[in-house]
């Protein structure tokens, strides 16, 4: 987490020096759909450590359900804001909760 920390600062200097002093930073937390309940930890540490203003979730074309999006939501209110659904950055799709939940109770 240190190296994180690290990296952080080093974007808001340089926004600092930029002349962009305050701009929000998008930090996303990639966590894989394949984990489970141990994504809620992970994404609580991260953003206890360095801020988390997004989730991503890869590997949804699998089995994976990621049901512990719901947690992460509502108790980190942490947004889910992509999710992948293959191999390449092409497979990124913006997330769209309806959907989600359909494939979550299997509608």
């Amino acid at each position: 987490m240190s190296e994180m920390q690290k990296m952080r600062r080093s974007v808001e200097s340089y926004l600092d020096r930029s002349g962009r002093a305050g701009e929000e930073i998008e930090t996303l937390l990639v966590v894989d759909a394949s984990i489970g309940r141990n994504a809620v930890a992970q994404a609580k540490a991260w953003k206890g450590e360095i801020g988390v203003s997004g989730l991503v979730v890869t590997k949804l074309d699998g089995t994976a359900r990621a049901g512990f999006v719901v947690s992460v939501v509502k108790e980190l209110d942490i947004p889910v804001k992509l999710v992948g659904v293959g191999e390449g950055v092409d497979d990124l799709r913006d997330f769209e909760p309806v959907s989600f939940v359909e494939g979550l109770v299997g509608e």
